[in-house]
């Protein structure tokens, strides 16, 4: 309930902030340039400003967890040195961000991670349009944002305030950059000594599970992430995985939770469990105990949701036990037909930023986005500086330079600190990574390859939840905490009747709580993001 009561008093303060005029986050800051640069759509303009004074811009970040430091690393050096600018980054949680809309001073920049929050979706009461910057101050981020991006987060006055790092577009789905971050894996020396088996169908899926439990005894058959507060990879990783549909034969929403090839593949990992060959311990594992299993080659085979977050430990156990890294292979697969849709980062992205309207200088503001966005601003933030931290082979591709590579493996704190590469990625794309051999572990490479032909969109999915705070919205909390708890139970029932029993009290479940009216929001939105991608 506390939770609630905080959110609900955000949406308030939030509303409540673009009706005052006296409020500090309503005061627009539109300054001229006249005597600084004339705008030009094909020059960045961060290459025209001649403003010769630093410009002192605060920067909060939604999470505890951001580094704060600027101007004291490779990316960040070069980035006060280009724009001539001093950022002081602010950090905090909703609490925090809550009171600068209940009248403290704004900061000039603002970047938070949930687009469905009510400070996103109210942001034209206290932030400035891209659109309107762009046009006055830098009309050359319209080169370097994408338009879909931008269309996606347009509000209902057809203006555009945020803009999201890791925002894939179909375009990008379909230049094959953006590599799969879901896979199946096996040990590599128990798939050959069991002769390379096919995992495929339900029979070949529990017979390798068997196998396994009597050749390795020492090994955990079968794993998959950490349940903690969600269903791991056992939920829509799964369906992904064999192809769930995303909609139903008339485009509305469907329930892949009851989809009848899904429930197949929980009743097979019910006959899994019930034969041993699912540890009970994997269902109380938090994210740590998996890791560490992970990194200690504990699992014969796992279910792998987050590829790049595992890389470090499934590096860790491949250089130490050359011959037995895990590889992906096929995995489950449709009893239905279907191809697997497996999702990645979507439309809507992750950090979203936004330049609020008591910036101190909204032109430096745009123009850090411009640059961020642009081609060197990705490469300085991916790879450093060229020639000082990498070089560019002839091939196009992307290497760090020896000494750097050497402090990226063996010091990683070391690398964070003076470097950072990677890691400060606002407006960070996928696509960048792809040039280069060095932007992921060699363990995961193979996985990564696996993946290709895999990938779609799950755009139409995305942001379909009733808004928070209303009783829908309580409701789908209510039904998603009912689906984690349900999922276990199904895979750990005594039996077939007591399957059946746990997804017929589900499926009541649901029904007693407004689900009719969570589906017609639902399916509304889904119509709004059709018609966002032109797909209508």
């Amino acid at each position: 309930m506390g939770l609630f009561t905080g959110v609900l008093t955000l949406a308030l303060v939030v509303t409540g902030c673009g009706s005052g005029g006296d409020s500090n986050s309503n005061k627009e800051n539109w300054i001229s340039i006249e005597d600084r640069y004339t705008p030009d759509p094909n020059t960045p303009a961060w290459q025209l400003d001649t403003k010769e004074e630093i410009t002192e811009l605060t920067w909060y970040v939604n999470a505890d967890w951001w580094n704060t430091d600027f101007g004291k690393d490779v990316v960040t050096q070069k980035i006060k040195e280009d724009l001539n600018i001093d950022i002081k980054f602010i950090t905090g949680d909703d609490t925090k961000l809550n009171t600068f809309f209940a009248g403290g001073d704004m900061p000039d920049l603002i970047t938070t991670f949930d687009s469905n929050s009510p400070v996103v979706q109210k942001a034209a009461n206290w932030a400035l349009p891209l659109n309107d910057l762009a046009e006055k101050y830098d009309p050359h981020f319209n080169q370097v944002a994408a338009q879909d991006t931008l269309n996606w987060f347009q509000l209902s006055d057809g203006k555009t305030y945020g803009y999201p790092n890791y925002s894939n577009t179909q375009e990008d789905y379909d230049s094959g950059n953006i590599p799969a971050k879901t896979a199946f894996i096996i040990r590599k020396d128990v798939y050959e000594a069991l002769g390379k088996p096919s995992m495929g169908t339900p029979e070949e899926f529990k017979q390798t599970l068997s196998e396994i439990k009597r050749e390795f005894p020492q090994l955990i058959p079968f794993g998959f992430n950490s349940i903690g507060e969600g269903t791991g990879s056992l939920g829509d990783v799964l369906q992904d995985f064999i192809g769930v549909p995303l909609e139903d034969e008339n485009g509305n929403f469907y329930n892949r939770n009851l989809d009848e090839d899904y429930i197949t593949w929980l009743k097979t990992l019910n006959e899994v469990y019930r034969s041993d060959a699912i540890s009970d311990d994997s269902f109380a594992d938090d994210g740590t105990a998996f890791e560490e299993k992970v990194k200690a080659g504990k699992y014969a085979t796992i279910l792998l949701d987050g590829t790049p977050q595992q890389g470090g430990n499934l590096q860790s156990f491949m250089t130490h036990n050359p011959g037995k890294e895990y590889i992906a292979i096929d995995g489950p697969q449709s009893t239905v037909g279907n191809e697997p849709t497996l999702n990645q980062s979507g439309i809507t992205g992750w950090m979203i930023s936004f330049i609020t309207k008591s910036n101190a200088d909204p032109a430096k503001s745009i123009q850090l986005f411009t640059y961020l966005l642009s081609e060197e601003g990705q490469m300085l933030m991916n790879y450093g500086i060229e020639g000082e931290t990498y070089k560019v082979n002839a091939d196009g591709t992307v290497e760090f330079l020896p000494e750097v590579k050497e402090i990226q493996l063996n010091n990683p704190d070391a690398f964070k600190k003076d470097y950072r590469m990677g890691e400060f990625m606002f407006f960070g794309h996928d696509r960048h990574k792809a040039l280069s051999g060095d932007a992921f572990p060699d363990a995961i490479k193979q996985m990564q390859e696996w993946g290709k032909g895999k990938l779609k969109p799950h755009f139409i999915l995305e942001n379909i939840n009733p808004a928070q705070g209303t009783p829908e919205a309580r409701s789908l909390s209510t039904i998603d905490t009912k689906w984690n708890t349900t999922l276990v139970s199904l895979i750990r029932a005594s039996d077939e009747a007591h399957f059946n029993n746990i997804l017929s009290e589900y499926k009541a479940f649901i029904e007693d709580n407004n689900w009719n009216k969570i589906l017609e929001i639902r399916n509304e939105k889904m119509k709004a993001n059709k018609e966002k991608l032109g797909l209508q």
